[in-house]
Order: C-alpha cells, then structure tokens, then sequence
C-alpha cells in the first residue's frame, strides 16, 4: 500500500526535478555531418566551434550551465528533421547550429518555429530561409547564395573574360538556388550560361560532367557544390585538362579543405569569395591556432566552423541579457537587437529577415611558391563591405518592413 501511496508522489518529484534540471541548462544541439560529404568541413569541427563558444563565454549564461550535444543528419532532410523533433520533445534542445544541407534546413525551419526555438545555420546558404521561408526564430550566418552567386561573376567577367559559363551543381536546395542566382548575374553582366548539369551527392565519378564541361565552349565552369564533392571534380578536372586552354574554374564554395585535399599545383588561380579566412588577422590567426589544436583530426577552421562559433556566441550572449531562453523568438529579437561582433567576423548586424551581414571577401588560391606552408592557401584580391555584398532583403520575406 505505502508503494501505492508514494509512487505518484515520487513520479511528480523526479517530472519536477527533470524540469527544474533543463531549466537550469542551456542546450545546443550541433546538427551537422559525421559520415558524409560535409565531414571534414563541418562534422567534429562544427561541434568544437559550439564547444569553444561556450568556453569563452565562461561556460554558463544566466546562471545556467551550456550543454552542447550533436547529431548526424546524413545528409537527409527526414533524419535531420526527426533528429530535431526528438531533441525539442525530449531532450530540451534550446537551440539548433550547423546544418550543412539547405534541404536539411528547410526542413527543421517550420519545427524551430512552431516549438519557438531557435534555428542558427551557419552552412545552409539557400536562400528560401530569408525568402518566403523566413522565420522569426531563425537567423543565417556567414553568407547566402545571393552574395556567393554575385561576387565571382563580377570579380572573373571584368574585360572580356568570363563572358561563357557552364555550371555543375549539387542537386539540392542550395545547388538549384546558387546555380539560378549565379545564372542571373552572369546574364546581367552581358555573360551567357551555355549549359548546366546537377549531380547527387557523394558522388565519385565525375567524368561524365567534366566532359560535358569541356565540349560546352564555356570559358569558365562554375562549380555550385562543396566539400568531397568539390574536391572530387576538381581532381579529375585536373584529370582530363579542364582548365587548359585558359578555360577557368569558379569554384562558389572552395575553402581551405578542398585546397589542401587536391593541393596548390591543381587549385592555383581559382577565385572563391569567402566571409572569412583564418590568416586574415591577429586574432583569427590565434583563433585557428587554439582551434586546429584541439579538432581530433588537427584541420583548421574554415568559414562554416567560424560561423557555428559566431553564431552560438552571439546566442549566449543574448540569453545572458535576457536573463532567460525559454522565449525562442524574444531571444532571436535581442540577436537583432545587438550588433554582432566577434573576433572571427568582425562587426556587423541582423538584417530583420535574418541575415547576418558582414564583409565578404574575394580571394584566390596561391601558388605553391607563394604559400608559406601548410593551410597557407588564399591571398586577399579585394574586400566587399556586407551592405553591398548582401544582397536587398526579399520582400516575400513577412518579416521585411513594407
């Protein structure tokens, strides 16, 4: 009988104190890539980033401990958005960072809003999240397809280069978008795109689109995909004499892992336009050194793993002020309310649809004779102040003034 008695008084003291436990926690969940295409460019470093945002905001706010945990959503937009259900019912997730899939993204975005969470993907650049698919919980760091797609048509069409285009791109929300943006820009220069072709991810045999490429007459390939992907086709471009002939490649989206994963003899003169570069400054230079330190597999920080730490330190920083971050969208409201500024990016703002805006800025990949060694990749060509490298806010977005 006693058992009877106390059971439901025991059952409604471990439902209070399992409350009373989340409460005093901050959760972050680092949705991202462990086994896939993305791995060396986000996976274990994305969750770093998180980790070291917490670190360097004491590893509380408001008198709540910072809790990171991580998933892989393998690159599909079921699994990520089950992941995500499960971490708001059950395991108190505040907050979702990372997410290295556009498809992924739009997929959770509606999730994080109707459990008022917040939604911080610093690698899904399309631009649907700051278009028709804004939020009020959601907020985009590092860069969009707008700005990606924009600034190497302009940079590579000055005089009478780059006037034909072929695009290759991955077959997914942040491929279609890029590839369409990019397609606008090139014709509005006075360019034409003579033809494109999607691929699926993870792919390894890129022959057929290299060759495809090559017949096309373009004089610049602009490759709309990223990590393993990019740095596969950018082997056998290689392979079968792709750039010869002062044909160029723009890669949209080539960072410091496709560099060093096909190496400086095969990616010297590519243009990329990034948000950041780890040897840009002092203190992105002690930044990468504290980073490639600790990152089980030694590779440095890029502009998708600065943009996860960006983005959980501006978070933190918020619900420190608030004091609270139950109340997803009035935390996202004093994100926008606050100037960013970070050692990584510098200063900037929130757009009121949820862009971060920043510079950009144009590099290219060096010689091997310029590079001082390893992880020493890109030379500064020019720098876009983020008023002009962003592009005008959507006015499908029912977030933008009218």
């Amino acid at each position: 009988m006693k058992s009877t008695v106390y059971l439901p008084s025991l059952a409604f003291a471990l439902i209070i104190g399992a409350a009373t436990a989340a409460d005093r926690t901050v959760k972050i969940g680092v949705l991202t890539d462990m086994s896939g295409v993305a791995v060396d460019d986000m996976g274990p470093g994305s969750v770093l980033a998180a980790q070291l945002a917490a670190e360097d905001v004491g590893g509380s706010v408001a008198g709540m401990k910072i809790d990171v945990v991580f998933a892989d959503h393998l690159q599909k937009p079921d699994v990520g958005a089950t992941i995500v259900r499960r971490w708001f019912d059950q395991e108190d997730v505040d907050a979702v960072a990372d997410v290295p899939n556009s498809s992924v993204a739009l997929a959770i975005n509606q999730i994080a809003r109707d459990n008022n969470k917040v939604l911080l993907p610093s690698s899904s650049q399309s631009l649907e999240l700051t278009g028709a698919q804004c939020s009020p919980n959601t907020v985009r760091w590092t860069i969009d397809t707008w700005a990606t797609s924009h600034s190497l048509p302009s940079a590579l069409m000055k005089g009478d280069a780059g006037n034909n285009w072929f695009f290759v791109h991955i077959d997914n929300a942040y491929g279609r978008d890029l590839t369409r943006n990019a397609t606008e820009a090139v014709t509005t220069m006075g360019g034409k795109v003579v033809g494109t072709v999607a691929h699926s991810a993870g792919l390894t045999d890129f022959s057929s689109f290299v060759v495809q490429a090559g017949s096309s007459g373009a004089n610049v390939v602009g490759l709309a995909n990223y990590s393993a992907d990019l740095t596969n086709f950018l082997k056998q471009a290689n392979e079968f004499g792709l750039m010869q002939g002062g044909r160029r490649i723009a890669a949209f989206v080539l960072d410091i892992n496709n560099v060093r994963a096909v190496g400086l003899k095969l990616t010297r003169g590519l243009y990329t336009a990034n948000p950041f570069y780890w040897d840009r400054d002092v203190d992105t230079r002690a930044f990468a050194a504290r980073f490639v330190q600790r990152h089980p597999m030694h590779i440095y920080v890029n502009e998708f793993t600065a943009g996860v730490y960006a983005s959980v330190l501006h978070y933190l920083k918020a619900v420190a002020a608030l004091g609270e971050k139950s109340d997803g969208r009035a935390v996202v409201v004093k994100m926008k309310a606050t100037p960013t500024d970070d050692k990584l990016f510098g200063k900037g703002r929130i757009r009121e649809d949820g862009s971060v805006i920043h510079p950009i800025y144009l590099y290219q990949v060096k010689s091997p004779e310029e590079s001082k060694g390893e992880w020493d990749y890109f030379k500064l060509v020019t720098a876009l102040p983020g008023e002009e490298a962003f592009g005008p806010m959507n006015p499908a977005c029912p977030l933008v003034p009218r």
